[in-house]
């Protein structure tokens, strides 16, 4: 036991006595190393009698814990005093402008999805968001996709391992394909009357210049007593002529199929294709920007809500198709090959967000 308390006085004076971290680092293991001085005391163990082992094994373990403890508040002391010295001695000039190399630029995703989110708040929206690992009832049967419809097979959707775990039903797991799904969810947890739009990352087996395997997606949700497809057409137009900044944007709707809208309606706006380009506006053609449609009675019902006392419509379009026909990017593709003089070319400043009332950037 004297042999303890000796060895205990000069491991705290080596402590104590360390006046900087690499010091204190090198007590740490002259004292609790694997050649330190407990660990070879703590080998001398085995030639003792049992009685003088089990007290001075004792006294040895309440050694390291305190040696232990030394050790670490010293090092706390040590860096508090490191990053006092570091504030007092370093500066930095907040007043010096910025490097203009170091600026950086809003993704013209994000500044649409941010224009959007303007835009529809303005005509009394909500945001409703939703997981990107989805169930197939969620995704598929809750929607009126019937057994054996294309977007159930592989070529055309991201299947995951099935859930083992889940409810019978909710098994097979897929990345959704569309956010649709979000609706779903919205509608089990929330009554009539509901005004929502939901967005977000969606996922198909899919790739050339209008199309990736990954990409955003919003859609419009109005479920009410006494909704029809002419509140679905004053919506669409009201949203495309703020969101294009078109006074007057022709906006026509041809007949479709959706499983879960009936009737369904492809959704065009005017344009015009003079000398090989693209312009949107009153023109001589048309141009399909998404699709839309009266929700139909399987969805509300699938969902908990009466078909016979409420109904309601859908739309919805994909927002780097949107970004790509508002902003003339040509090639879908280039919004995810991270390519910084792109983004220098194509993105947006941080400070223009877009305007409330007309879901333009600010200027």
């Amino acid at each position: 036991m004297t042999d303890v308390q000796k060895l205990k006085d000069e491991l705290v004076s080596m402590v104590e006595a360390a006046n900087d971290l690499t010091s204190l680092d090198t007590a740490r293991v002259n004292a609790l190393g694997k050649k330190g001085k407990i660990t070879g005391l703590m080998r001398t163990l085995g030639g003792m009698d049992p009685e003088e082992r089990k007290t001075t094994g004792a006294a040895l373990n309440l050694l390291k814990d305190e040696i232990a403890a030394l050790i670490a508040g010293q090092e706390r002391a040590l860096k508090k005093q490191v990053l006092e010295q570091r504030l007092a001695t370093e500066q930095m000039d907040v007043s010096l402008p910025i490097r203009p190399q170091a600026k950086g630029k809003i993704h013209p995703i994000s500044q649409t999805m941010e224009e959007l989110v303007t835009i529809f708040a303005s005509m009394g929206f909500e945001v409703a968001e939703g997981p990107d690992i989805e169930d197939d009832w969620h995704n598929f049967t809750a929607l009126n996709f019937p057994v054996g419809h294309p977007a159930r097979e592989m070529q055309d959707t991201f299947f995951l391992p099935d859930d083992e775990e889940a409810e019978e039903g909710y098994k097979k797991k897929v990345l959704r394909t569309h956010t649709s799904a979000v609706q779903v969810r919205y509608m089990l947890e929330n009554k009539p009357p509901i005004k929502i739009i939901s967005m977000g990352r969606v996922y198909r087996h899919d790739y050339d210049l209008t199309h990736t395997p990954m990409f955003h997606q919003v859609e419009a949700l109005v479920i009410g007593k006494d909704i029809h497809m002419g509140h679905l057409k004053g919506c669409v137009q009201d949203f495309t002529q703020a969101f294009f900044g078109i006074k007057d944007l022709p906006v026509r709707f041809r007949p479709s199929f959706f499983p879960f809208t009936e009737p369904s309606a492809e959704i065009d706006i005017g344009c015009s294709r003079k000398d090989g380009g693209l312009k949107i506006g009153a023109g001589d053609d048309w141009l399909e920007i998404g699709g839309s449609g009266m929700v139909h009675p399987n969805v509300l019902t699938n969902c908990g809500i009466d078909p016979d006392e409420y109904q309601g419509f859908a739309f919805g379009f994909g927002i780097d198709r949107m970004a790509m026909l508002k902003y003339g990017i040509p090639d879908l593709r280039t919004f995810f090959d991270s390519d910084v003089r792109w983004l220098n070319h194509y993105g947006f400043d941080p400070l223009d967000r877009p305007n409330t009332a007309t879901g333009q950037p600010a200027k």
